[in-house]
């Protein structure tokens, strides 16, 4: 972690030169009072985390520094480590290091989460098992969880977000372990203990992980389904054409296709205030960016058009979207939904944003157990009951 550290150091002093709010999207008191309603309702990025405990964490920030931040969320998540209780703890050390590890205080924080999730996970029944799967001099760490009963066991392959971390993804889908499904937990190339920064090519390294998974006795190598939650959906894009023979099926929720990489938007990012805060930082630390205009020039190579990716074949994929996402424009999902060969299923929520949640009637956890479980148990013939 140090070389990539020294990395991210880099690239943080670099976004220093941006005023914090323009970082951030909101000055300190914006960012607190929107926190604090986010996790009043149970919402994204704070799902589980105490309103009390929140609005205490958001009453000893004085200013926007991360280290500052980090630290009054950690002191959170050492009294939850004191108690045992690990899984608390992780939440709070997650939140500590949020959007990304860019500071010093945020990397320890990230730190204290990764040990935090690995002691939580002891109890889990089955276990938990973590992957090691060397790439290009580094390596990609996944969390496997493989079900009871009859094997082979199907597989679902869950890839995180811009900064969503491969935990949550552990967390989101335990319900289909206990369906008798296994389910691969991954970071996205950039984040998380992916091993590298996100450029068009380092999709390789799924696929690498993907033949180690196919390789693990026990799995069924002819039910396979692949899950990318927005950054995450742009990889699960990618890997439904260069896997298409390997993957049953492939969910793609508010996948970035090409507006989105588009310079126009990229100057637009630190405007945007759907995202909680630190939206310019989140990316320059996800490509390794040390300006703007890097940044720009490094993700108009990302678009799938201009790699080249719509118009190959694809494996069967849903794909979920809001119309009022201000992260991933709509443009993007239609034009994913007009790409390919192979069938595909929308799930667009008229009133929804980013991942096409809204704030009442389809947060995440219902959008996850309403659309995305049903359509995967279909996809890898499941008994729903």
């Amino acid at each position: 972690m140090k070389l990539s550290y020294k990395l991210a150091a880099a690239i943080a002093a670099a976004a220093i030169a941006l005023p914090a709010a323009a970082q951030s999207g909101r000055n300190l008191e914006e960012l607190k009072a929107e926190t604090q309603a986010r996790a009043d309702r149970n919402a994204y990025p704070l799902i589980g985390l105490k309103p009390d405990e929140v609005r205490e964490a958001l009453g000893r920030l004085k200013s926007m520094d991360r280290d500052e931040w980090a630290a009054s969320w950690s002191q959170i998540g050492d009294r939850y480590m004191a108690r045992q209780d690990y899984h608390q703890a992780w939440l709070y050390y997650s939140f500590a290091r949020w959007p990304v590890p860019n500071s010093p205080g945020k990397q320890r924080a990230y730190e204290k989460a990764l040990e935090a999730y690995l002691a939580a996970a002891k109890k889990f029944d089955p276990p938990l098992e973590v992957m090691r799967v060397p790439y290009e001099g580094t390596e990609v760490v996944g969390y496997l969880r493989m079900p009871k009963g009859a094997r082979p066991a199907p597989l679902v392959i869950a890839i995180a977000g811009l900064d969503s971390r491969k935990e949550e993804m552990a967390e989101r889908f335990a319900p289909l372990v206990e369906r008798g499904i296994a389910v691969l937990a991954l970071d996205s190339p950039g984040t998380g203990q992916s091993g590298m920064k996100a450029a068009p090519g380092v999709e390789k390294s799924l696929s690498r992980v993907l033949d180690a998974a196919l390789a693990r006795p026990g799995i069924d190598t002819k039910r396979v389904a692949l899950y990318g939650g927005s950054f995450g959906g742009y990889w699960a894009s990618i890997l439904a054409v260069i896997e298409k023979p390997r993957l049953r099926a492939v969910v793609a929720q508010s996948p970035p296709v090409h507006e989105y990489f588009s310079r126009e938007r990229n100057r637009a990012l630190a405007s945007n205030r759907e995202y909680l805060f630190d939206y310019v930082p989140a990316h320059m630390f996800t490509y390794g960016a040390a300006n703007l205009e890097q940044l720009g020039e490094m993700k108009e190579k990302m678009s799938l058009k201009i790699r080249g990716m719509l118009d190959q074949p694809m494996a069967p994929m849903l794909v979920i979207g809001g119309t009022l996402d201000t992260q991933v424009p709509l443009a993007d999902i239609e034009l994913l939904m007009r790409s390919g060969d192979s069938p595909k299923e929308m799930w667009l929520h008229p009133r929804g944003g980013h991942m096409g949640r809204d704030a009442k009637a389809w947060p995440d956890p219902v959008i996850f157990k309403r659309v995305t479980t049903p359509w995967l148990l279909r996809a890898l013939e499941v008994d729903p009951a």
